[in-house]
């Protein structure tokens, strides 16, 4: 049990239903042609779970004086993991996942594809090391990788199978996947910063400089705010634009994600106390995953 919390099982089983969604909700309800049998579309979640394990990994080990700080009752390393085992760990599934990343690129005869996997382990450490340490940068690097999450479903799927014939359906889906994608980077953006709010004491005595410790709570908080009304304002466009012929994609839209983001966006404007702002970012979460349901809907819409 102190492996799955270490490793956060939770996030990890996230991006498993977000990937399966992508390849057996959002993929059949379009006529397109994919790369990945059963068998190698495991590989590929298995592949992003175990990097993504070992970011959450190497991020604990460099976080362990912050989380005495920020939250004790809940350190992993050097309480019930020693840091030389979660080292080992992170190099263990850093390497499977970069491993399976190698095979597979190689196996949709994409032998560059690899790097992909190898540019997002490296980023995962960068970040843990050094980044996150720095205002916004570290929050852009980590939500990009959340999108990657997705675009690698579509990277993996999509581009191998494309031809003459099908290119403009197969161009098409991979538009609708970045959409999601773009999604997840905004909502997991906000996220980052409400978290850092939330960290503020103990990123400020390690010396840190996240956006909270350089303009203060008050404003990164407006910040915040300002972020979630932008991206209310994007999501309504969207479906307006080009769900505007199903009126249950907008019910939906409307009720699971544009109202909570509302809810979200009032709450920031008042909020002061660190469990107010962990409601945030627990509201936060439950958006990311009604919006990535929503895939189910093309199903329906089409």
């Amino acid at each position: 049990m102190n492996l799955l919390n270490l490793i956060r099982w939770k996030n990890l089983l996230m991006i498993a239903v977000v990937q399966l969604l992508v390849k057996y909700a959002l993929f059949p309800a379009f006529t397109i042609d994919t790369t990945l049998n059963p068998l190698n579309f495991f590989l590929l979640i298995l592949a992003t779970l175990s990097i993504a394990a070992g970011g959450y990994i190497i991020n604990d080990i460099y976080d362990i004086e912050t989380d005495a700080i920020n939250k004790p009752n809940k350190v992993t390393i050097g309480t019930k993991i020693s840091e030389s085992i979660a080292n080992k760990l992170y190099i263990l599934f850093t390497f499977i996942g970069v491993c399976l990343g190698f095979y597979l690129s190689h196996k949709v005869g994409r032998p560059p594809f690899f790097g992909l996997f190898v540019i997002i382990a490296a980023s995962l450490y960068v970040y843990a090391s050094y980044l996150k340490q720095i205002a916004v940068a570290g929050n852009i690097v980590v939500s990009i990788l959340v999108a990657l999450s997705l675009l690698i479903v579509g990277i993996f799927e999509l581009i191998p199978a494309i031809t003459i014939q099908n290119e403009t359906v197969q161009s098409t889906m991979l538009e609708v996947l970045t959409d999601y994608a773009i999604f997840a980077f905004l909502i997991n953006f906000i996220r980052e910063i409400v978290k850092d709010i939330q960290d503020v004491d103990g990123d400020h005595k390690v010396g840190m400089q996240t956006l909270p410790i350089l303009f203060g709570k008050a404003r990164t908080s407006k910040v915040t705010m300002a972020l979630t009304l932008i991206t209310i304002i994007i999501i309504v466009y969207y479906v307006t634009t080009f769900l505007y012929m199903h009126v249950e994609a907008i019910a939906y839209y409307l009720i699971a994600v544009v109202g909570p983001l509302i809810y979200i966006a009032i709450k920031m404007f008042t909020a002061e106390s660190n469990a107010q702002f962990k409601h945030i970012s627990f509201m936060l979460k439950i958006v990311m995953i009604f919006g990535m349901l929503s895939m189910l809907l093309y199903r329906l819409i089409f």
